[in-house]
């Protein structure tokens, strides 16, 4: 009785997502939508494990052996059990969105091979109607090392960054989602768009291929610094 007013989570399996292959079926949009409910439920289910004052690693038996008599352990356990689920399907997921984009973008290059230095298309600065269709930027490369992946994929200080993966302005979160995204993908292609200023009226739009590394002898897996627009 001493957890009534708590909230209650009940047992079973999550309903967000599945199979990977049902993922498959889904929008690049629905996937987002997925994945938005997944991370409110993980929120909501942190809530109430700070509401017991206890988190996913905190001892739920007495030094004896016996469930501590001071929290609902019966309910810890079911919310523990449901976040370690979700995260999974979280991940899941986050790997079939990184996926889809990478079909999608090998299905407007025709199936070629996408040079990482490649220009997609380069836009003039006063051509509104077609900068109106991409995505705004969200953050700009300050610096960039040498022999780094970064410097690697074509990357150079002062490209504006309108997409990285599935990150973009309405979702990066102050930065955190792409840190994300390079945790998540290491060894793995993650593709970017970029917006370089070319001359004083123009601009050049770039999709670029970044392959994020630990073992390429410097700092982070990409070896450049990146601020938010």
């Amino acid at each position: 009785m001493n957890n009534l007013h708590a909230p209650t989570i009940p047992s079973g399996p999550t309903s967000s997502t599945g199979t990977n292959g049902q993922l498959g079926k889904l929008s690049f949009a629905e996937l987002e939508a997925k994945k938005r409910n997944v991370e409110e439920e993980l929120k909501a289910l942190g809530s109430v494990l700070e509401s017991h004052g206890v988190d996913m690693n905190t001892a739920l038996l007495t030094k004896d052996g016996f469930p501590r008599s001071d929290i609902d352990v019966a309910q810890i356990r079911t919310t523990r059990s449901r976040i370690i689920r979700l995260r999974n399907d979280h991940k899941e997921i986050m790997a079939r969105a990184e996926k889809f984009l990478h079909e999608h973008f090998a299905n407007l290059s025709g199936g070629d091979d996408l040079s990482s230095q490649a220009p997609v298309e380069t836009i003039p600065g006063g051509a509104d109607s077609e900068i109106a269709t991409l995505d705004r930027p969200f953050a700009k490369v300050n610096t960039v090392a040498s022999d780094s992946p970064a410097e690697r994929a074509g990357l150079k200080p002062g490209d504006e960054i309108r997409n990285f993966g599935y990150v973009n302005r309405g979702n990066h979160d102050g930065l955190k989602k792409l840190a994300e995204c390079v945790q998540g993908n290491e060894g793995q292609n993650i593709f970017i768009k970029v917006s370089r200023p070319e001359g004083v009226a123009n601009r050049q739009e770039l999709r670029l291929t970044l392959l994020p590394s630990k073992d390429w002898g410097g700092r982070g897996m990409l070896g450049c610094h990146i601020l938010p627009i």
